[in-house]
């Protein structure tokens, strides 16, 4: 099975957005080189963040996102961004009314039966989660494997957090991949799953986790 991996472009103070979804200069890094990101004809990077981006998103197979991205964006006119498979949008609503049942989106309830979903449709490529809310809920579940994050010199100051709600401490790995571009510093961290210890001290058992 693939990775189940949580991206995207953060403020170095961990915002993905001001409270009104506006990402400000976060963004600046995908259009400041001269190296084509893809066809589009607007995103073009720096080299080494093209060697480090485009390799990533050829792996991806499905995106899980939160139904404030999916509404966010229109459902991406039914089309899944980046030239991915299959879109897992995390709901309790059931899709917009007129949303084409052909499309390759899949309404789902809760974080563990997207990720299901997700994985079965991927196979053996990438699951990308977005950042914020949802992949904060996952990393809380422990269902993240790694961490990648597109740091933006940018301080937001307030806004939407990376990591959502998560409020207790988890574990990462130190980077594995640190990659400098134009307007933007690219980290890998693989997460690190608890590992319960066992502890005897004066004829007691504690476990740190």
């Amino acid at each position: 099975m693939g990775k189940v991996v949580m991206n995207a472009s953060v403020s170095v103070d961990g915002f993905i957005a001001a409270e009104n979804d506006d990402p400000g200069a976060l963004f600046e890094w995908l259009v400041s080189g001269d190296v084509p990101l893809d066809d589009s004809g607007v995103l073009n990077v720096s080299q080494a963040s093209y060697d480090h981006i485009r390799p990533y998103w050829d792996q991806i197979g499905v995106t899980i996102a939160g139904r404030h991205v999916f509404d966010l964006t229109d459902g991406w006119d039914g089309i899944p961004p980046s030239g991915v498979d299959h879109v897992v949008v995390v709901t309790h609503r059931p899709p917009p009314d007129g949303w084409d049942p052909n499309a390759p989106f899949h309404f789902v309830d809760d974080i563990e039966a997207a990720v299901t979903k997700a994985k079965e449709l991927a196979g053996d490529r990438t699951v990308e989660v977005a950042a914020g809310d949802v992949g904060g809920q996952l990393l809380a579940a422990g269902l993240i494997n790694e961490v990648r994050m597109d740091v933006a010199p940018v301080v937001l100051g307030f806004g939407k957090r990376y990591f959502g709600s998560v409020d207790s401490q988890h574990l990462l790995e130190d980077p594995d991949v640190v990659v400098q571009g134009n307007r933007v510093l690219h980290l890998r961290y693989r997460v690190r799953r608890p590992v319960e210890v066992s502890i005897s001290r004066r004829g007691r058992d504690i476990d740190d986790v």
